[in-house]
């Protein structure tokens, strides 16, 4: 095991801990009102680590098997519907999540009310982050890129899972981070905090519109292609 693959590793653990889920959602709880329930964001954290060492556990332990179990069933027409439908889902519920109806973040402060307050707080919160997680799992480059380095060093099976659980440590370790900051010092913490809250609550629903918008259009586009809706079309 190289200094280089260790250096490489670190690197794409910290730009995978500025995504939504590792760095923009936790900032979004660490500001609701009253005091910060460290349990439960813990709890937040916990599941975004765990969804993430699974996937790469595998992908790096079984990723091969997988591929060959599946293979040609996401061309099927059945599958390719189910597709093109989810799409369209998407694609319509984009316009729930308008700029402009959001604007005031009211619905977006009702999902961390909800997140953040009651009995059912914490059942919530791991809702939140395995849809968080799911909803990066098509972009998440750089663990991909870190995968494929640990898969191809050819490390024991046993290094490659500690690696990987190394890997999700530091991805979630400057949300712990700020966790400790907002606890420990408050008064410093919070103006910047407060500043990033404000910009979140207002703009987050818009941006979610604009993500399921784009992602419905591609996924219904990519299914009418392989389907041979456009051909139908043309003729």
């Amino acid at each position: 095991m190289s200094t280089g693959l260790l250096l490489s590793l670190l690197g794409l653990a910290l730009v995978d801990s500025t995504s939504i889920g590792t760095l923009f959602i936790p900032i979004w709880l660490l500001m609701s009102p009253g005091r910060v329930r460290v349990g439960r964001i813990l709890a937040y954290l916990g599941t975004i680590t765990a969804f993430y060492f699974a996937v790469g556990v595998l992908l790096a332990v079984g990723g091969t098997r997988i591929v060959a179990a599946l293979d040609g069933t996401f061309d099927s027409r059945p599958v390719l519907w189910a597709q093109l439908a989810l799409g369209v889902a998407l694609f319509a519920l984009s316009f729930r999540y308008d700029g402009k109806r959001n604007r005031k973040g009211g619905g977006v402060l009702r999902w961390r009310d909800r997140a953040t307050g009651g009995d059912s707080s914490v059942r919530w919160l791991v809702g939140l982050a395995l849809l968080a997680a799911l909803a990066e799992v098509a972009t998440m480059l750089p663990y991909l890129a870190a995968v494929g380095l640990l898969t191809t060093a050819e490390l024991s099976g046993a290094t490659t899972v500690a690696l990987l659980g190394a890997y999700c440590l530091v991805m979630v370790l400057p949300a712990v981070v700020l966790l400790v900051a907002r606890v420990a010092l408050p008064g410093p913490v919070e103006p910047l905090l407060a500043r990033l809250n404000r910009w979140i609550t207002e703009k987050a629903g818009g941006a979610l519109g604009w993500v399921l918008g784009i992602a419905g259009f591609l996924l219904a586009r990519d299914a009418a292609v392989r389907l041979g809706l456009f051909d139908l079309l043309n003729r």
